[in-house]
């Protein structure tokens, strides 16, 4: 159950689709730290008290995360 749980809260909500166009460009630009970026990303709209984006910048920081691996994550049908 623990390992279950652990990949579902890595699994990332897409509002829409610039969110994997802001993946992309995170990555192409910052390659391996991308995710770092998109990190920090969040954080500074955390300290300016914009939660909406912290949260969309962390669910792009979960995103870079699975698009890294290199491999299909979770149920495939």
């Amino acid at each position: 159950m623990r390992e279950c749980r652990a990949r579902m809260d890595m699994m990332p909500y897409l509002g829409d689709r610039r969110e994997i166009a802001d993946a992309n460009e995170l990555i192409a630009r910052f390659g391996e730290l991308a995710g770092s970026e998109a990190a920090a990303l969040a954080d500074r709209s955390r300290d300016l008290g914009n939660h909406i984006h912290f949260c969309r910048w962390r669910q792009i920081e979960r995103l870079i995360v699975l698009m890294s691996v290199g491999r299909a994550v979770g149920t495939v049908h």
